[in-house]
């Protein structure tokens, strides 16, 4: 077993630099890091180090849920993850009993080779799926859109594709990608956008002693998958996480994995009605997450500005795929497509010697930046519990992807992590919307404060649009 107590300023081994890199942006304070520690070894097999970042980034969060909690008790409770079980957290942690999860992609995602190189095709959204279709004139067939894209050059083909409002990326190297002009954008960005606003002084939340976040409200408007992994964690501590979605939204294979502790609700927001609702709970929230793209919440009308007029001291955190500045901030992205274009599969392809693109197990990516934001929010809990202030924090999947790459290649001999075994899930049987289902064990263990959820994982649409719980 591995156990570091501390966090050495001068370790620069990728789990310290990712833990010191997530925790800084979060506005955390060093002092607080030795108070972390880590158990466990092992590794998930990867060309990049996925087991270190996910130590790291579920141990940036639970710091943060620490630092709150010392708020209360004048003392900083011990934190310990486990680096076994964040890897496999970083993976799925729900275990269907006698029923299958729904597939994670359709029918023709995926990667493709092209004349040139390869691409990925993200289809899961059937008018995704449609308007890549229309782009290759074929029908949906995997060997006819195989021989359609192989007609095409890469890039020409990402851009058709991604001007007919569907979703496709490029693979390229990560030397391709930081002279890219939307690589040279994010490379430059602070791995967390955070500020401050002004606001009157509210009275303080109480934080209660075992479910540090009980009584805290957050209005959840992500879906696939960093904005609700952020949100999940967040209900493991108390939160009253209320999920919005809209009306015929499906959501394809990962619902039951990540809405475990939360309520789900449905609403419309371009109706008046729709847009009314939604602007009431955001009055009565403490959190607002949201990973619309950085214009659509806008459009509605519903930007910073109108978000902070509604709620001076909200505690706004919200997600983009491709970064907040350069050509593509606005482009559609999810973590397949981010790791193709920031060279992440074709580094997985190279260092492990493939013939096609590599990615990394799992979504990790997506994962982490999930932490990264819930990190964000805590620490925007704690700021405001002391100043009275909301805050802003602004993550992307490609800046994380760049932290990622910064820990350089993870060696192809590493040893692996031991597998599975029932011991690591726990007794209690989930009764989840979709039939009954086990998790993991929780990864990390908070001194007097336990990470449990207190609602089973439910079906999309299946609670009002409303708080369950009365203001004191």
């Amino acid at each position: 077993m591995n156990k570091y107590t501390s966090i050495d300023k001068q370790d620069n081994s990728p789990f310290n630099v990712y833990l010191r890199d997530i925790w800084t942006a979060a506005g955390g304070d060093p002092d607080f890091l030795p108070h972390l520690s880590q158990t466990g070894s092992g590794s998930l097999p990867s060309a990049f180090h996925v087991s270190d970042l996910a130590t790291a980034a579920i141990g940036a969060a639970s710091l943060a849920v620490a630092e709150l909690i010392s708020l209360r008790a004048g003392a900083v409770p011990p934190v310990v993850i486990d680096r076994r079980l964040a890897s496999f957290w970083f993976q799925t942690s729900l275990r269907p009993q006698g029923w299958s999860m729904p597939p994670q992609w359709d029918a023709v995602a995926g990667d493709y080779e092209t004349a040139d190189g390869w691409i990925r095709l993200h289809t899961n959204a059937p008018h995704h799926r449609d308007a890549a279709m229309s782009v290759l004139k074929t029908a949906i067939d995997r060997n006819a859109v195989a021989m359609a894209v192989a007609e095409w050059e890469s890039d020409p083909l990402e851009a058709a594709i991604v001007a007919a409002n569907a979703c496709a990326a490029s693979m390229r190297t990560i030397d391709e990608w930081g002279d890219h002009p939307q690589g040279l954008a994010v490379n430059s960005e602070p791995l967390l956008h955070r500020a401050g606003f002004a606001a009157d002084a509210g009275p303080r939340r109480p934080i209660p002693a075992h479910r540090p976040l009980e009584g805290v409200r957050v209005l959840d408007l992500t879906r696939i998958l960093a904005g609700p992994v952020a949100t999940r964690f967040l209900a493991g501590f108390g939160a009253e996480v209320l999920r919005i979605d809209p009306y015929g939204w499906e959501e394809p294979g990962t619902v039951p994995e990540v809405v475990l502790g939360k309520r789900c609700a449905r609403l419309d927001l371009k109706s008046r009605d729709g847009m009314h609702v939604l602007e009431t709970l955001l009055s009565e929230a403490d959190v607002f997450v949201h990973g619309y793209r950085p214009d659509a919440l806008a459009r509605l009308g519903l930007d910073a500005a109108r978000r902070r007029a509604i709620k001076p001291d909200l505690i706004d955190v919200s997600l983009s795929a491709y970064g907040w500045t350069g050509p593509w901030r606005v482009r559609r992205g999810f973590d397949s497509l981010i790791q193709m274009s920031t060279g992440i599969a074709d580094g997985g392809m190279r260092v492990l010697q493939k013939d096609r693109p590599t990615p990394l197990p799992g979504q990790a990516i997506d994962h982490a930046t999930g932490y990264l934001m819930a990190a964000a929010a805590i620490r925007g809990l704690t700021e405001r519990q002391k100043t009275g202030r909301g805050s802003e924090a602004r993550a992307s999947l490609a800046r994380t992807a760049k932290l990622l790459i910064s820990g350089g290649s993870q060696s192809i001999d590493v040893p692996r992590l031991a597998a599975e075994s029932e011991a690591d899930l726990a007794d209690a049987i989930e009764q989840t919307g979709w039939g009954p289902a086990k998790r993991l064990c929780p990864p990390v263990t908070i001194d007097g404060a336990p990470m449990a959820w207190d609602l089973p994982a439910p079906l999309l649409g299946s609670s009002p649009a409303a708080w369950s719980t009365v203001d004191a």
